[in-house]
């Protein structure tokens, strides 16, 4: 399975988990499919997992919908990430919660901007610059394929909001699929609110499909915990403390399990 495949030595989904526990998550369902036991096996020791069956492969909102008896009842926001997603910074994920509380909402997307957003979805504002719809690439006009900001996968919803466009999601596409990203244009036909924030970093646009991305990442990765390293020993140097070196984890660049 993709989420599987080590990013700096770590199965990718393991800093998805890491980000998830780090803004105080306690409960979380992640959704299996292809090769389940590999990632039942591989996460056994991580607090607080419900695993998700998703038999058949239908598509992002047919994920999410295996989740449906889970989510009955639940009281609080339900943050929905991908699990292909490691560059997810915990500042994000924060700013997001933190908005969302602030103001009553059935969803907020977390969004960012990208300089070449080729194969994303758009994020198509209205004239007072409030959220209006999510375009698909293949979908969308010369005019909305030059917008940066774009769809990133990492929503925010109210429980009974999500469960109410779950059951509206139709697989009417050439895929036949039913697409999670259909959700909030569902829920604002119902008139209810849904607004977007783009807070996510550059390097939470990064995406892993190839062994060039996954060496980009990686890169990215290793420059993140430099800064870190070097912060820590710095805040040390002034308290008169040493700080112990943690050993560098080894690369692998693998072939994308499938």
């Amino acid at each position: 399975p993709k989420v599987l495949v080590p990013v700096c030595g770590r199965p990718m989904i393991r800093y998805v988990i890491d980000a998830v526990h780090a803004v105080g998550i306690k409960r979380i369902l992640v959704v299996v499919g292809f090769r389940a036991d590999l990632v039942r096996r591989e996460l056994a020791d991580q607090p607080g997992l419900e695993f998700v069956v998703q038999s058949e492969q239908l598509g992002t909102g047919h994920a999410v919908k295996m989740c449906e008896d889970r989510l009955e009842g639940h009281e609080g926001p339900v943050l929905v990430l991908a699990g292909d997603s490691p560059m997810v910074q915990v500042s994000s994920l924060r700013s997001l919660l933190a908005e969302f509380s602030a103001r009553l909402r059935a969803c907020l997307l977390g969004t960012g901007t990208k300089d070449n957003p080729t194969g994303l979805g758009r994020i198509v504002r209205d004239k007072k610059g409030e959220f209006a719809a999510i375009v698909e690439e293949k979908d969308a006009t010369p005019e909305q394929r030059a917008i940066k900001e774009v769809n990133l996968s990492t929503y925010v919803f109210r429980p009974d909001a999500l469960l109410s466009s779950l059951r509206q999601l139709t697989a009417n596409n050439a895929q036949g699929e039913y697409y999670l990203t259909d959700s909030p244009s569902v829920l604002k036909a119902d008139g209810q609110r849904v607004d977007a924030l783009c807070v996510l970093q550059p390097i939470e646009a990064l995406s892993i499909n190839t062994k060039e991305e996954l060496a980009i990442v990686e890169a990215e990765m290793e420059k993140i915990k430099a800064k870190k390293r070097a912060k820590a020993s710095g805040s040390s140097g002034r308290l008169g403390t040493k700080t112990a070196k943690s050993a560098k984890p080894k690369s692998g660049i693998r072939k994308k399990s499938k």
